[in-house]
């Protein structure tokens, strides 16, 4: 048995003790099964104080129901299947409803670049001003996509679920998932390649030209960054960048999300969780 396969299975274990009442199983699972949901919602709705608070309404959703989860699917996937069903059902969040189209997008970035092209060897506060910027760019090009096709790039390209598995967790068939994620994957590639110039440095648009005038307009503060947070992960990027631009031109756009640091565990998730695996059933979580 391959170690995955030995995993795979005492997780499953695991499962089955949680669905059986086992409270330490139970906290274990959920655990477990945060991050992915996490990231998914965070690549969904931008904003990670949304993301936090979908996270936990999903989280709240899976322990409901797992006393009906019949293993008729992996278990990751009926995560994945309550967290999208959730993200779906949500009004529209704060980033959302400020979301521009493409060609709005395009004459944003266009717009109110500095002149600032030096390439002197950056400061910790440069480095994680310019991965705040990197990754806020990037995540909102996503939300020109409207829902259901953001939700399949996220599936199918960032967290890369193969095709049988997203098409599940959507409750579509697979060709149907095939479809979609090719839109989804033609408009992020197509706006990228033309606009983008981490994906191709000819474009005129740079992390470090989108500086100033994010911090002029509000949308990065510098003394409360949301995305950007180790300076050894920013200050490496150049690296990865290297080797995204050398794939070929339709795989860079999903590498860079790849790219992406994965979000730490909120503050206080902990303590959230024990407090609604000690609340008596049939009563509301804190």
């Amino acid at each position: 048995m391959s170690e995955a396969s030995a995993s795979d299975e005492a997780f499953a274990r695991q499962v089955g003790r949680a669905r059986a009442g086992d409270r330490a199983a139970l906290e274990a699972v959920i655990r477990a099964v945060q991050p992915d949901v996490h990231r998914l919602a965070l690549r969904f709705l931008w904003h990670p104080q949304d993301a936090e608070d979908a996270t936990q309404e999903v989280l709240l959703r899976v322990l409901a129901g797992l006393a009906g989860f019949r293993g008729d699917s992996a278990f990751r996937t009926w995560v994945y299947r309550v967290a999208s069903n959730t993200l779906l059902s949500l009004r529209e969040q704060r980033m959302e409803q400020r979301a521009m189209t493409f060609e709005e997008f395009g004459e944003d970035l266009a717009r109110g670049l500095s002149d600032a092209t030096a390439t002197t060897e950056r400061g910790p506060d440069e480095a994680l001003l310019l991965e705040e910027v990197k990754i806020g760019c990037t995540q909102g090009m996503l939300l020109c996509l409207d829902r259901d096709h953001r939700l399949a790039y996220i599936l199918g390209e960032i967290l890369e679920l193969d095709h049988r598995e997203a098409a599940e967790v959507l409750g579509i068939a697979p060709a149907a998932f095939r479809k979609r994620l090719s839109r989804a994957r033609s408009r992020i590639t197509s706006f990228m390649t033309a606009h983008c110039g981490l994906i191709d440095p000819v474009n005129d648009c740079r992390c470090r030209r989108r500086v100033a005038p994010a911090i002029a307009l509000g949308r990065v503060d510098p003394g409360r960054l949301l995305f950007a947070s180790s300076v050894e992960g920013a200050r490496s990027f150049p690296r990865v960048l290297a080797e995204i631009r050398r794939l070929e031109e339709t795989r860079r756009c999903a590498a860079l999300y790849r790219s992406h640091p994965d979000p730490p565990p909120p503050e206080g998730f902990a303590s959230w969780l024990r407090g609604v695996l000690d609340e008596p059933p049939g009563t509301s979580a804190p």
